[in-house]
């Protein structure tokens, strides 16, 4: 990387800021956006007021960092009974509990294929010690021998094109592989397809709903879950429904049918009965038809399963043995005006720049996980935001371009300026409160965090600003740095900045652990979810991405983290805890030992 270090700001106030934030203080972050309060619009006008804070020269620049700060840090020996609900690892014999420690690369897979998603999504099969991957790029699922992790070597290649397009995700449970397809036409109905995973060969394959995005399995085997997206067509002429198909596959897979699909649907839905903090803002689309299942996690007993709707800022709960919708949860938003709640809104302005503005981060995650402590379930989501852009609809506007309220941004002009938040993007769907043009409240994509909440979608913790601080402090030359180009810091700071996307949880020496990826400047963030009312930041790992290396020539190490496996210590090839790490813009697989001491 050619460029010189960003100028120093303030060290301290990266340390002394609060980084995270209780269900207490949260209180305003699950917002009402009908809030007429604008105290805080009318606050910040200047990009060095409230929490601006940077890296000093004397940071590290190591692209790896295990620095905790006292604002996040809890007791990890907490003495709750604690389960997650992904994985669990854990030892009776006596001896003092490890604690994770590092995460160290064993070996990489490298397809050579960039930025066309080649390696999105990994998990693994214990019996024959292989990684499946999703293939995006040859539309194939990729088989990996990982019996020696520092060695990954292709073995097989399953071709999925006869059953549908581009494979969109999969998941391993017992011996049998399940992917999920779409159509060759998008807005048509996907399809799953069952393999055996020790032979590979095809067992069935069925109908589900449009654009199937992710599957996974409950945690008994007994069925098999797919997000189905239902996007609208690329002009937004017609907008398919959104549904969560459910198949049992307890029994005989290959004698089963379409007709053993169910499908869980929103066709109970209306805005008289919907959350009000639900987005719903499709051009002529129906509640039904607006929602979008993204991810999905299920509960320790098979019997719940909880859905993000990124688009629509909300989560569905789902009722798997009736395959009905619940409830349908908004998120609400992160006041970014709060103390500890800031971020770096501009691309602009050369520096790292996290600070408190008049702005809303409406949550939209992408990735969710479901994990127990104490006997009691709890969510935690990848915060990643996501914007609509189709044919004569974008919703995505820069702050500049819009005529802000006068009474509630009497400092406009200086907040519309370039280096303050002039260049953030922005929904034009939100904020103008009494249609008249002008926007009293500006709403970003994402709120750059995770988040802890309950099993029925209250906010119970949120990680702040610590994410871009903690990556501030770790590599303060590539702050906010694209995934596809190595001379780009600051670059994605006024568009969702780092971007969480994928979590899972694992238990861990009896310690449940958030793994999580982040898509933009790359590498895994840990917590320890120990107490989920204050989890505690362990580490942030980026250590296989060479930012000295070129993207496009497939020097510059791992890029864009998608899916991530823990592979407990049981199933692994030697004996230890594993991390797999699919990563779509590099099209790599790195294989990690999860290190305890």
């Amino acid at each position: 990387m050619t460029r010189a270090k960003p100028p120093a700001l303030l060290l301290p106030l990266i340390l002394l800021a609060p980084l995270a934030c209780s269900d207490d203080s949260n209180a305003d972050e699950v917002g009402d956006a009908t809030d007429t309060s604008e105290s805080e619009s009318s606050e910040s006008n200047d990009s060095s007021s409230s929490a601006e804070s940077s890296t000093s020269d004397s940071s590290s620049s190591d692209t790896s960092s295990s620095s905790s700060t006292d604002s996040t840090s809890t007791d990890s020996t907490s003495t709750d009974t604690t389960d997650s609900t992904d994985s669990t690892d854990t030892t009776d014999t006596g001896e003092p509990a490890l604690v994770l420690t590092a995460l160290e690369p064993l070996g990489t897979y490298a397809t050579q294929v960039f930025d066309e998603g080649a390696a999105e999504i990994v998990d693994h099969h214990p019996g024959s010690q292989r990684l499946f991957v999703v293939n995006g790029a040859d539309e194939t699922i990729d088989v990996l021998d990982v019996s020696d992790p520092s060695s990954l070597t292709l073995v097989d290649q399953i071709d999925i094109t006869m059953w549908g397009a581009s494979p969109n995700s999969l998941a391993v449970h017992g011996d049998l592989l399940a992917v999920a397809l779409e159509a060759v036409d998008p807005v048509d109905p996907g399809a799953v397809v069952f393999f055996d995973a020790n032979t590979l060969e095809y067992i069935n394959d069925l109908t589900v709903g449009v654009l199937p995005d992710m599957v996974t399995f409950s945690p008994d085997g007994a069925k098999v879950l797919l997000a189905c997206e239902g996007q609208p067509a690329t002009d937004y002429v017609f907008d398919p429904e959104g549904s969560i198909a459910i198949v049992d596959v307890s029994g005989d897979v290959a004698g089963l049918s379409d007709g053993d699909v169910q499908l869980a649907d929103f066709s109970g839905y209306s805005l008289a009965n919907l959350d009000p903090e639900v987005r719903i803002f499709g051009p002529g689309s129906s509640v039904a038809e607006d929602l979008e299942p993204e991810y999905i996690t299920v509960s320790s007993d098979s019997t719940t399963a909880w859905v993000t709707l990124q688009e629509n800022n909300a989560i569905a709960i789902v009722d798997i043995a009736s395959a009905s919708v619940t409830d349908i949860v908004g998120l609400g938003f992160k006041n970014h005006s709060q103390v500890g709640k800031g971020l770096d809104a501009s691309d602009k302005d050369d520096l790292i720049a996290i600070a408190n503005w008049p702005v809303f981060g409406m949550v939209q995650p992408d990735g969710i996980a479901s994990f127990e402590v104490g006997g009691q379930t709890f969510l935690i989501s990848a915060n990643e935001g996501d914007a609509r852009d189709y044919g004569d609809f974008n919703e995505e506007v820069r702050i500049k371009s819009l005529d802000l309220d006068a009474d509630a941004f009497p400092n406009a002009a200086a907040l519309q300026s370039d280096p303050q938040i002039g260049r953030l993007n922005v929904t034009n769907t939100l904020g103008d409160i009494d249609n008249d043009g002008a926007f009293e409240r500006l709403y970003a994509f994402g709120s750059r965090s995770i988040s802890i909440w309950s099993s029925a979608g209250a906010l119970v913790w949120d990680s702040g600003e610590l994410i871009e601080q903690q990556t501030a402090l770790a590599l303060p030359d590539a702050f906010n740095c694209a995934h596809d180009d190595n001379d780009a810091f600051d670059s994605r700071s006024d568009n969702k900045g780092p971007e969480p996307e994928g979590v899972t949880v694992a238990q861990l020496w009896g310690t449940p652990y958030a793994f999580v990826g982040l898509e933009r400047i790359g590498g895994v963030m840990v917590f320890d979810l120990s107490d989920p009312h204050a989890p505690a930041f362990v580490l942030y790992d980026n250590s296989t991405r060479d930012f000295m290396g070129v993207p496009e020539d497939g020097t510059a190490g791992d890029l864009g983290p998608e899916g991530l496996h823990v592979i407990l210590a049981a199933d692994s090839p030697i004996g230890e805890p594993l991390l797999a790490v699919a990563n779509e813009v590099s099209g790599t697989v790195t294989v990690y030992r999860i290190v305890g001491e």
